[in-house]
């Protein structure tokens, strides 16, 4: 019984951090790589390293932008991209 007593609030205490630590960032995550799933040519994204540029090709692992008034080019890793500055329409998941 004293051996149930002490492990019951290292249980809580185990559960309290999943639930504030470990699920908003495992959702955080997964919004992100839905995100860069859902890049399209023409968006405007922010890359890890705070390089900013319009999206001009699109591969299955890589994407090149386009960078300030000379227009040049990067071909970066899509993992690379930290977020997208362009809005899209939501599609109608609810019908």
């Amino acid at each position: 019984m004293e051996l149930l007593i002490q492990i019951v609030p290292l249980l809580l205490i185990v559960a309290v951090m999943y639930f504030l630590l470990l699920r908003p960032q495992k959702k955080r995550e997964k919004e992100i790589q839905e995100m860069r799933n859902n890049l399209q040519i023409g968006d405007e994204v922010t890359t890890a390293g705070g390089i900013v540029g319009r999206v001009v090709s699109l591969r299955e692992d890589t994407l090149v932008i386009e960078t300030g008034s000379d227009r040049a080019k990067i071909r970066i890793k899509r993992w690379a991209v930290q977020g997208n500055e362009t809005l899209h329409d939501e599609p109608d998941s609810a019908k």
